[in-house]
């Protein structure tokens, strides 16, 4: 996954805010896992280190994918979207959880006569919030 320099990084459309959505996806499943954010700092230390890394906009700072839960997601695969204004990362998730609340995915509320339900059940005991990430 690692290039001889970042002029790659150039290619995108970073927001105004120097960010992108960035889209984790399970590599083999193709389930959703989340949604977070990342700056061109973040893609480059991901795509370098193999690991996925995040920028928290809650905490303005660098968010390493499991670093308080050991939950982290090996990144096999890096997408660019057809805009170049979103990453899809295809990671294997280490120990089944990706989302603070201790569930395999962030997406585990549906829509049910108008109103949101848990859908799926905490599997891990969950970590502190971090709302915003």
């Amino acid at each position: 996954m690692t290039g001889t320099d970042d002029t790659w990084l150039d290619a995108l459309a970073w927001g105004e805010n120097g960010l992108l959505p960035a889209v984790a996806q399970d590599a083999d499943s193709g389930e959703v896992l989340m949604l977070a954010w990342m700056n061109r700092d973040a893609l480059a230390a991901t795509v370098a280190g193999g690991e996925a890394v995040y920028w928290s906009r809650s905490r303005a700072s660098f968010w390493r994918k499991g670093e308080t839960s050991g939950h982290t997601q090996a990144v096999r695969e890096v997408r660019l979207d057809c805009d170049g204004d979103t990453i899809l990362l295809r990671v294997d998730q280490r120990g089944g959880i990706a989302c603070h609340t201790g569930r395999p995915t962030c997406f585990y509320r549906r829509l049910v006569d108008g109103a949101w339900q848990e859908a799926d059940p905490v599997t891990a005991t969950p970590e502190e919030p971090r709302r915003g990430d």
